[in-house]
C-alpha cells in the first residue's frame, strides 16, 4: 500500500498510461518514502460526459481532496 487511481479522459495510449503510472509511483516514493514495490496504480478512462458525474463525486463533493483543480468540467463538453 499505497494505491493510486488515475482518472482521465479517454484517448491516451497504453504507453502513455504506463509512463504516467511509473512517474506517479516514483513521485510518491520520493514524497513519502514508501517502498516502491508496495505501490499499485490503476487507470480509469472517461468520456467528457461520463466525467461530469465523476467530477461531482470525486472532486466537488470530496471532503478528502487535497489539491483542487481550477476548471469547470462542463468546459470539456464543448
Amino acid at each position: 500500500m499505497p494505491h493510486i487511481t488515475l482518472k482521465m479522459l479517454k484517448g491516451r495510449t497504453d504507453a502513455q498510461k504506463q509512463l504516467a503510472a511509473e512517474k506517479l509511483a516514483a513521485a510518491l516514493t520520493e514524497a513519502i518514502g514508501c517502498n516502491p514495490t508496495h505501490i499499485s496504480v490503476s487507470v480509469e478512462d472517461f468520456t467528457p460526459e461520463e466525467w461530469q458525474e465523476q467530477y461531482r463525486t470525486e472532486v466537488a463533493e470530496n471532503a478528502n481532496l487535497v489539491l483542487t483543480p481550477d476548471y469547470d468540467p462542463k468546459e470539456l463538453l464543448k
